[in-house]
């Protein structure tokens, strides 16, 4: 069933594009649509986005199961004043997961939801676009594996530039848990994810990252590399962009996943 699904969804996806690209023709729509193309490159624009990522794991465990992550990553922007923005990101996820050992029963439910607050200047510093703040982990799980049932928190920084249709940067989180049940593994993970990303003159974007985290409890790398292709257009007056990626695991724990899939759509709000 998996590949029919990932075939209609190109096929859905190549049809939208199609027939959506013609509202972006003109000379004025199409400024426009270069400048919404740029910042939807930027993890800390001003731009209120409510991505919808769909994520695929395949390879897990002795039964080479399944797991699949809907997280729901409401983007929202906040002017303080004249010099600086406040961007909240929220990482809301919503969990399938077959059992990795063989007549195993699946789980699901929510996942533990992160929130990064970025104090991010509304001009570049030499060039590079910036943002820091606090990051929180929230024990929101409905079930024992699908999250830490810690509470935690620690720094989140994301520095990047923009030029000729080019985005690279890096984003960096470290959390350690500060609450939360004695019996349950204390977190301490960093997550580092550098970007490279180029935008057409027909706002489709490829790009190249990692979403690389180290658990320092068990000295850990786990290391996918995210290959993805999104296209921007308009449905009626709603901007929305759509994407498709593959995922490779270079390192990961015992019995973690071999590879994956992407399927992501975002609703742009621009002011």
């Amino acid at each position: 069933m998996r590949n029919p699904l990932l075939i209609t969804l190109a096929l859905a996806i190549t049809t939208t594009t199609l027939f959506g690209q013609a509202a972006m023709t003109n000379d004025t729509a199409a400024a426009s649509a270069t400048e919404l193309a740029k910042k939807l490159q930027n993890p800390v624009a001003n731009l209120v986005s409510v991505p919808i990522q769909n994520n695929w794991d395949f390879g897990i465990g002795p039964a080479n199961a399944m797991k699949y992550t809907a997280n729901v990553q409401p983007v929202i922007p906040f002017s303080l004043n004249e010099d600086w923005n406040l961007i909240t990101r929220t990482i809301v996820p919503i969990i399938y997961a077959e059992s990795p050992i063989p007549g195993g029963s699946s789980t699901s439910g929510l996942g533990d939801i992160t929130q990064s607050f970025f104090l991010s200047p509304k001009e570049p510093v030499g060039g590079w676009i910036l943002g820091a703040g606090p990051v929180f982990l929230y024990p929101s799980a409905t079930d024992t594996v699908l999250g830490s049932g810690k509470f935690g928190l620690g720094p989140t920084i994301v520095a990047l530039q923009q030029k000729d249709g080019w985005t690279y940067g890096a984003l960096f989180n470290h959390i350690w848990s500060v609450a939360g049940p004695n019996g349950r593994a204390d977190v301490n993970a960093t997550f580092l994810q550098p970007f490279v990303s180029y935008t057409t003159k027909m706002f489709t974007t490829f790009a190249v990252n990692t979403e690389s985290s180290y658990n320092w409890e068990a000295s850990q790398w786990t290391v996918p590399l995210n290959f993805s292709i999104q296209q921007l257009i308009k449905i009626g007056k709603q901007p929305v962009a759509f994407q498709l990626g593959y995922r490779y695991y270079a390192e990961r724990p015992a019995g973690g996943p071999d590879w994956g899939l992407r399927f992501a759509v975002t609703l742009l709000f621009p002011k």
